[in-house]
């Protein structure tokens, strides 16, 4: 991989290799952009085939924080951090006391937080070591909650664009991934009165889904082509390709994963096929709302507000790809760069004080 070819493309500041033998720590910090503030983006720990893998997901997940804390109105940048290795098998405290001491070393351009495969005990390890870690325990903890009503909200809006009305009353929604964000997802929609199709590689997560919300479970590579209004991706990436897209039975895409198009010409074609797509980084920016609260001083009421306005930035997505008849993904990528532009002009490169 040519890595500086790559962030001179997408204009990226910063890749950290962290490495701690007697923890086994290999991490990569990823720092995007400091224009509205300090990069803040959560630490996920996944087993990747190999390096180059690992350091992809770091640009794209980093990159796709900065436009999410722009299109959001935060005063943040964009950063994330992964680090290869099994969260099953891997994890201990010295782990996660030397990446602290590397995110500390970073003198506050970036904030950390949990993301897949981490917790909140996870974060409590990292904060022995650094200021600059967020979404701890007896703070505001865990963020799936505001990401999944972030979620759901958006879902509303395109309910509305799309059927002319926000009401998931008797909607059929297929949910892939049934972790926090996926489990409250369901939640929110069984109580408004719609239908659910799931599915997870976990046989636990399903059960408890089904067994609480009456979802009907289908296998991982069924969930494509079920029959509904909306499908959730709330797992992993790049679920809409070329072998998923001729499967689609819906006409709203709009879940909690990110970097759900696998490539921006996926954008263009369920463009064309008349699909609308919530764009991840803008429907699921919930739990960044969250943990930017948390180091204003958490107030959940507060929280809750901001996070509902998702809604209406959906809508302003749409309006825009209405507007200039582009895809939904260019249209909130407009929203953000205008955003950080216009700020760039009278903020200079996040510098702690």
């Amino acid at each position: 991989m040519k890595k500086f070819e790559y962030m001179e493309k997408y204009d990226y500041e910063q890749l950290v290799f962290c490495y701690d033998k007697t923890s086994g720590l290999k991490a990569i910090i990823c720092i995007h952009d400091t224009t509205l503030g300090p990069a803040l983006g959560g630490t996920r720990m996944w087993v990747y085939e190999n390096e180059d893998d690992a350091i992809l997901d770091a640009l794209r997940l980093a990159r796709g924080m900065t436009y999410k804390a722009a299109a959001a109105g935060l005063n943040l940048g964009g950063g994330k951090t992964v680090i290869m290795g099994d969260p099953k098998k891997d994890k201990s405290e010295e782990l996660w006391r030397a990446f602290g001491r590397y995110v500390q070393s970073l003198n506050g351009r970036y904030i950390t937080a949990e993301d897949v495969g981490t917790s909140v005990e996870d974060m409590d390890y990292v904060a022995m070591e650094t200021d600059y870690v967020t979404g701890l325990s007896g703070t505001s903890g865990d963020p799936s909650p505001m990401t999944a009503f972030g979620v759901y909200k958006g879902m509303k809006a395109c309910c509305k664009e799309v059927y002319g009305s926000d009401s998931l009353e008797g909607k059929v929604v297929a949910v892939q991934g049934l972790g926090h964000v996926g489990y409250y997802l369901c939640k929110h929609i069984h109580e408004e009165g719609g239908k659910l199709i799931v599915t997870d590689i976990d046989q636990e997560r399903i059960d408890k889904v089904v067994k609480e919300f009456g979802a009907t479970a289908v296998a991982p590579d069924e969930i494509y082509g079920v029959e509904c209004d909306i499908f959730a991706p709330c797992a992993l990436g790049a679920v809409v390709n070329d072998e998923t897209i001729p499967q689609f039975k819906c006409r709203i895409i709009a879940g909690a994963a990110n970097n759900v198009l696998k490539e921006e010409r996926h954008g263009d074609i369920i463009h064309e096929k008349g699909i609308l797509y919530a764009p991840d980084y803008v429907i699921n920016a919930g739990g960044l709302i969250n943990v930017y609260h948390e180091l204003l001083g958490y107030n959940r009421d507060n929280v809750l507000r901001d996070v509902a306005k998702i809604y209406d930035r959906i809508l302003k997505v749409i309006e825009i790809s209405k507007r200039d008849n582009i895809p939904t993904y260019k249209a909130a990528d407009i929203m953000a760069e205008e955003r950080i532009e216009k700020m760039g002009r009278v903020r200079s490169n996040y510098i702690v004080r």
